[in-house]
């Protein structure tokens, strides 16, 4: 399978672009408003409250919003340890290549409010903080929608073959690989120049000379070193350290092997990978390119098209089904339609079938619409305990291939399958669109007849006010319209039951469900 990464820079804003096999599978936005690419940072943070109830705590960072710290993410030792990498303490297998998934990914802390019920810890946060204090913490999931980022005092700086982890002494080895003469080589390796700090080595460090790997990790405890400084130094609330900037954090994350090339459209941005890979990566420099055609980086590779179909409420499939995907604040719904598709046999083939090709194309567009938090997919029901077993198992194998941390549950007998994956930056529809300024995100108006029987509603109450004045009703140019033919008997009913004129005016400044009443004809053509 070919990988190519495009990273199209202009100085308001970076997309980079992952294509496999020619198809758009990853996209990241970063843009230069304040609160965005916060994910990484470091700040000299200052408590602002804190909430034994919710055993968790607000931090001021300086931003638009205040950060949310929750007491796990506070304490420290070998138990935190084993309860991040979900392992027991002493084992280094099984560890994630991802450095962002240190934080806990089994609780949903979008909505303070909503926090699962859990064991009491050991040490209540009204113990470990209290409001005014400083702390230094790194954010762990970016703003999401109304919501302010999560933070952790579990520092972790992540290169490209090694993640520093500056409060847990332990190794571990990304799980991706598999030679075990390779895992024990690394391990080694770490061991010997770890001292009182912890490392992960990443699946990038497969291969990686001994001088490499030493190299990396010193450069990582002299910038922990750095850092410390830095928050000695400063006052709270206040940025310490920030992240690589969106270019250099895709070509440290996403640059694996795996990618043939890399695919950049500024000379600036240019140099500046070069250098970075001359120093880091120098056997993957040769994949370097600088792109210079005519036609704009994204367009030429189709990736505008692939976005905009990522937008789109339904995704169609192949065999004439389709697939209708639904956000709301805590949860995004799946739904599986045969639509076109008939089949040729019985129906429980065709909707099997429909369902093992809706398979394929809903881990596609999670992965690339970054979708996370609760997810519910409602299937085609099938009769058949074999067939729910094959989809629910098709549905897995093709998750293996998303970076995103999923937790996947058996279908239910209603054709349900509920799971979760982790979500730690805004989903594509949220970076790229904004809730529509006139139902407010709603997706729904009140149809034109109920806006006209609602305002004549309100006729009925104003005529009070304004006893034998005749009336004025100002709306928009579609409901004046509505008014005048098809509601034109509805219109002499209320004349007659006012007993005074009516003249129905149009303003299109008005909203289409907005009207407004007053006294007087203010237009002798109006009605």
């Amino acid at each position: 399978m070919s990988s190519d990464l495009l990273i199209n820079f202009r100085p308001y804003e970076t997309r980079v672009a992952l294509l496999e096999n020619g198809t758009l599978v990853e996209f990241q936005l970063e843009r230069g408003a304040k609160g965005s690419g916060l994910l990484g940072n470091i700040y000299q943070g200052r408590v602002i409250r804190v909430l034994p109830g919710l055993q968790a705590a607000f931090v001021d960072l300086g931003l638009e919003k205040a950060a949310f710290l929750y007491v796990d993410d506070i304490s420290s030792g070998e138990e935190e340890f084993s309860r991040l990498l979900g392992q027991a303490v002493g084992e280094d297998d099984g560890l994630d290549d991802d450095p962002e998934g240190l934080a806990p990914d089994d609780l949903n802390l979008d909505e303070p409010l909503k926090i699962p019920e859990r064991e009491t810890p050991k040490v209540p946060i009204e113990s470990l903080l209290t409001e005014g204090q400083e702390i230094m913490v790194q954010v762990s999931k970016e703003p999401i929608g109304q919501k302010g980022a999560r933070v952790t005092t579990h520092i972790s700086l992540p290169g490209r073959r090694l993640v520093f982890m500056s409060m847990i002494g332990h190794l571990g080895v990304s799980r991706r690989i598999e030679d075990e003469n390779e895992r024990k080589r690394l391990r080694d390796i770490l061991d010997s120049i770890r001292g009182d700090h912890g490392f992960i080595a990443r699946t990038a460090a497969e291969g990686a000379t001994d001088f490499e790997i030493q190299a990396e990790a010193s450069f990582l405890i002299q910038l922990w070193r750095k850092i410390q400084d830095e928050a000695d130094k400063s006052k709270a609330p206040t940025l310490i350290h920030a992240e690589l900037d969106a270019t250099l954090k895709a070509v440290r994350d996403i640059f694996t092997d795996q990618v043939e090339r890399l695919i950049l459209d500024d000379p600036g941005q240019f140099a500046k990978v070069k250098k970075f890979l001359d120093s880091f990566a120098p056997a993957q420099a040769p994949a370097l390119t600088l792109y210079e055609g005519q036609e704009p980086l994204f367009s030429a590779y189709d990736v505008e098209a692939d976005l905009a179909r990522a937008l789109n409420r339904k995704v169609w499939l192949k065999s004439g089904g389709y697939v209708v995907i639904d956000s709301t604040e805590a949860l995004t719904v799946i739904d599986v339609n045969t639509g076109r598709y008939v089949g040729r046999c019985n129906f429980e083939e065709t909707t099997l079938k429909t369902n093992l090709e809706a398979v394929r194309e809903i881990a596609y567009q999670l992965r690339l619409r970054n979708i996370g938090g609760l997810i519910v997919i409602d299937f085609i029901d099938m009769k058949k305990t074999v067939n729910r077993e094959r989809v629910f198992t098709a549905l897995k194998e093709f998750l293996k291939r998303d970076k995103g941390k999923t937790k996947v549950l058996p279908m239910s007998e209603l054709g349900l399958i509920e799971m979760t994956r982790k979500r730690t930056r805004e989903n594509i529809d949220r970076l790229l669109r904004e809730p529509c300024f006139y139902c407010q995100g709603q997706g729904y108006l009140l149809s034109r007849v109920s806006v006209f029987h609602q305002a004549f509603r309100e006729m009925e109450i104003a005529a009070c006010d304004y006893p034998g004045q005749p009336l004025t009703l100002m709306v928009h140019p579609f409901i004046r319209d509505l008014i005048l033919y098809e509601g034109r008997p509805a219109l002499e009913d209320l004349e007659k039951r006012l007993s005074r004129p009516i003249a129905i005016k149009a303003d299109e400044s008005l909203h289409l469900e907005a009207h407004v009443i007053e006294p007087g004809v203010l237009a002798k053509d109006a009605g």
